[in-house]
């Protein structure tokens, strides 16, 4: 029978002599990236493979955004409806983001949906300083908020999970925010199963491709830099079942997708607990120390043969040799991409825009304008219309650029080509050299033959 393979280092006492023989026979190359499965409701811990050990959490680390902005609307600092700003430095964010132009307003409730489903990183900055009053502050926030949770292995830098050496987690860590999510929140639970988003004309997709495709998955967060690799917090229910599952430095989007749809059905299919008495809980496990490891040679080095990024779901290797640990199939030839379907959708495009409340022209105002484009010389026109509603461009005379530049002086015409050289055998045949004139001669010269 299959097992579950609990291989977390720190937290090896807690299986018998057999699972540890079990584990030490996993061969090298299904040796995985940090995975982790637990229940909701318990905590327990079902599946786990280096969960202690740290690493980058790219965009996932929008989940202690959303956290600590929760607890802000609930001690009444702030409402849904509340308008924050986009800063210079909110701007100024690299991709993915909304894009909108400093002093554009927008609402908490639409700022937390466009970060969860967009990812993007401005929107993250502006809830950090609409919340917080700086970014600074809301830094502090979220690394006080870490230690009230217990995630002793995690460390925040900034809002979105852009590139900082200091923005660390752990599998374990980030397992467990998502269940004090779930938990604590269960209001706000619909942000993170939205499937798509409407702004304007345009229709954003989640990079969560577990929504819609996995039956039974409600959410949670994506994320992706070079040195993480492709990150996953996943969460799914079935009946009464509720579970989470972490994927982390995957090299594709295909692959974090696929794997975690492999973990959650493992997790599923466990009807029964070999832990018996002494199961572990997620808090009970223990985080290693030690750097991150970092992704960026195998994720976006020169051997790979498209750009790695969010957005690769659909594009990425299918296979990429990570392997959840004990979890290549689940027999009777189940993969991870048989697990996925494409479901009837869950819920339509939830709209949001800019503002207060939905306008154009606001949304219009929100982008910035295209560069201005330099027009030529004599480009200052008026239109005019004849009796018959035809319309004339007429180039303005009293414009400067519109008089015409002088064309450059025409060049002298080439000379005719000149005329072949005489052969040697012809040589003789010319007539003998003129002789030397007298010195002023009173009679014109005669002119020299052509050259």
């Amino acid at each position: 029978m299959n097992l579950p393979l609990f291989r977390t280092r720190n937290c090896l006492a807690w299986l018998t002599a057999g699972l540890v023989a079990t584990a030490l026979l996993v061969p090298a190359a299904a040796r995985a990236t940090p995975s982790l499965v637990i229940e909701v409701e318990s905590g327990k811990v079902l599946l786990a493979d280096d969960a202690t050990k740290p690493w980058y959490p790219a965009s996932v680390t929008k989940l202690m955004t959303a956290y600590v902005t929760f607890k802000a609307l609930r001690s009444g600092r702030l409402t849904p409806q509340t308008l924050i700003t986009v800063s210079e430095n909110a701007a100024a964010q690299k991709p993915s983001k909304m894009g909108f132009r400093v002093g554009t307003q927008v609402t908490v409730d639409n700022a937390l949906k466009m970060m969860l489903v967009k990812s993007a990183n401005d929107m993250a900055v502006v809830l950090a300083e609409g919340v917080s009053g700086s970014l600074p502050a809301f830094i502090a926030e979220m690394n006080a908020t870490a230690a009230e949770l217990g995630m002793t292995g995690s460390h925040f830098a900034n809002p979105n999970g852009l590139p900082d050496p200091d923005n660390v987690s752990t599998a374990r860590d980030l397992a467990v925010l998502a269940r004090h999510i779930l938990l604590d929140f269960p209001d706000q639970s619909d942000l993170f199963r939205i499937p798509a988003m409407k702004l304007g004309p345009s229709v954003i997709r989640s990079y969560n491709k577990l929504i819609d495709r996995y039956p039974g998955a409600d959410g949670m967060k994506t994320g992706f830099i070079c040195a993480s690799g492709f990150n996953l917090v996943a969460s799914a229910k079935r009946g009464n079942r509720h579970l989470i599952a972490v994927v982390l430095g995957t090299n594709s989007g295909r692959d974090r997708t696929e794997q975690a749809a492999l973990l959650l059905e493992r997790g599923f299919q466990q009807s029964w607990n070999i832990f018996g008495n002494m199961s572990p809980t997620v808090d009970s496990l223990r985080n290693e120390g030690g750097a991150p490891v970092d992704m960026r040679k195998l994720v976006c080095g020169p051997q790979r043969k498209t750009v790695a990024s969010e957005a690769d779901d659909d594009s990425g290797p299918a296979a990429s040799g990570y392997v959840a640990a004990g979890m290549a199939s689940l027999g009777d030839g189940v993969t991870g991409a048989s697990l996925l379907q494409q479901l009837p959708p869950s819920m339509a495009p939830v709209e949001v825009w800019v503002g207060p409340v939905p306008s154009a022209e606001a949304l219009a105002a929100a982008y910035p304008p295209p560069p201005e484009k330099k027009k030529p010389a004599g480009t200052k026109t008026t239109v005019k219309k004849n009796a018959k509603g035809q319309t004339t461009a007429v180039i303005d005379p009293n414009d400067p650029a519109a008089k015409p530049t002088p064309k450059p002086a025409a060049k002298p015409a080439k000379p005719a080509q000149k005329p072949a050289k005489p052969s040697a055998k012809s040589a003789s045949a010319q007539p003998a050299p003129l002789p030397k004139p007298a010195p002023a001669p009173s009679y014109p010269l005669v002119p020299p033959p052509p050259q």
